[in-house]
């Protein structure tokens, strides 16, 4: 079975900071257990990496499914790719009210 897209979508605040979310439906492998890949990044408005949640590999000693903010690295909970993405909007729209509004 070939990689199938579920979603791709991205929004832009006035300030220019953004946030883009992608996920796919892969096969199930020891590297993908959950037959589910996926990237979201929020940037600011320089094109800075600010935050991201992803599950591409385990390069950091952390585990599969793991969040990069600001340099730093480390493991989350993984429960569904909703309640995963929900969290990761809440936590951009507290990093844009916080830094960027």
């Amino acid at each position: 079975m070939p990689a199938r897209k579920i979603f791709e979508i991205d929004d832009e605040f006035p300030a220019g900071d953004r946030w883009e979310a992608l996920a796919w439906e892969v096969p199930q492998t020891d590297s993908f257990p959950t037959g589910l890949k996926y990237s979201f990044q929020y940037l600011g408005p320089a094109d800075e990496a600010v935050l991201r949640y992803d599950n591409a590999n385990d390069a950091h000693g952390v585990g599969r499914h793991h969040r990069h903010y600001r340099g730093t690295v480390e493991g989350i909970d993984f429960e569904g790719l909703r309640s995963h993405l929900q969290k990761f909007l809440d936590e951009v729209e507290t990093i844009h009210e916080e830094e960027f509004a």
